[in-house]
């Protein structure tokens, strides 16, 4: 297929940018989102033309880092990752337009690449155990509650993409957040710094410049992962019981 394809061009984070129109030819509907890009910048650098930056590493749908927003929405048409996003969801003649995640805490870095390091801080505010926890347990030596597991493995499955952050009319780090703190607040292991955690990872996302939540839901209907909205609701239970504990 033939595709024409509007990409937003920023040399660099204090530069103005740009949509640019490039054309590509003889797109496979078996090629990933990715592979359709490298072909692209193939084609510019035998030109003699800058390729176009954008951010990708594994390119399984594991490590979150190929995030763009394609026609208008976080990774694409499908709800999955831009790596994972196969060619043939598109027709031959389409216009894609092709943009990074727009949110105030993410500034453009070049091109597709935006500086994510905020989630950084986040999850370095307390997405972590320090209580010493010995050598792996035999199986079922720390009881688990079947729906507590449950809770845990499905926000453990957050890859810290940001399509939340992107997909939101606020630009709102909420489901992130809530992800991190609901995988580890769950679990025994995690009960020490329960109260901190909560605490320390709101305040550094507030200070990060996200948004607020004003339950849209957009977050969750763009998350390649799946994580429901209701982690939100359940990390603003654990902010109120750790806000009353502390006395605030």
């Amino acid at each position: 297929m033939n595709l024409t394809l509007r990409i937003w061009r920023q040399p660099n984070a204090d530069a103005e940018g740009q949509m640019v129109t490039y054309q590509v030819a003889d797109v496979s509907g078996d090629m990933s989102f990715l592979e359709m890009l490298d072909i692209l910048n193939e084609d510019l650098i035998l030109r003699g033309e800058e390729p176009v930056a954008f951010d990708h590493d594994c390119r399984e749908g594991i490590c979150g880092a190929c995030g763009m927003v394609i026609n208008g929405q976080a990774h694409g048409p499908e709800r999955t990752t831009t790596c994972q996003l196969h060619m043939r969801h598109f027709s031959d003649g389409d216009v894609i337009d092709i943009e990074p995640w727009r949110a105030g805490a993410f500034p453009v870095v070049k091109d597709l690449v935006v500086d994510r390091s905020a989630f950084d801080r986040i999850i370095q505010a307390g997405g972590y155990i320090t209580a010493p926890t010995g050598t792996a347990p035999d199986a079922h030596a720390v009881p688990v509650p079947k729906p507590d597991a449950d809770s845990a493995f499905e926000n453990a499955t957050c890859i810290g993409c940001g399509a939340c952050v992107a997909a939101c009319p606020n630009g709102s780090a909420m489901l992130f957040t809530s992800a991190k703190i609901n995988h580890l607040n769950v679990l025994p292991q995690g009960q020490p710094e329960r109260e901190s955690r909560v605490l320390n990872m709101i305040t550094t996302m507030d200070e990060a410049g996200f948004g607020g939540c004003t339950n849209t839901g957009e977050c969750a209907a763009a998350c390649p992962k799946g994580i429901p909205l209701a982690s939100i609701a359940k990390m603003n239970r654990e902010f109120l019981r750790a806000t009353r504990k502390a006395g605030r």
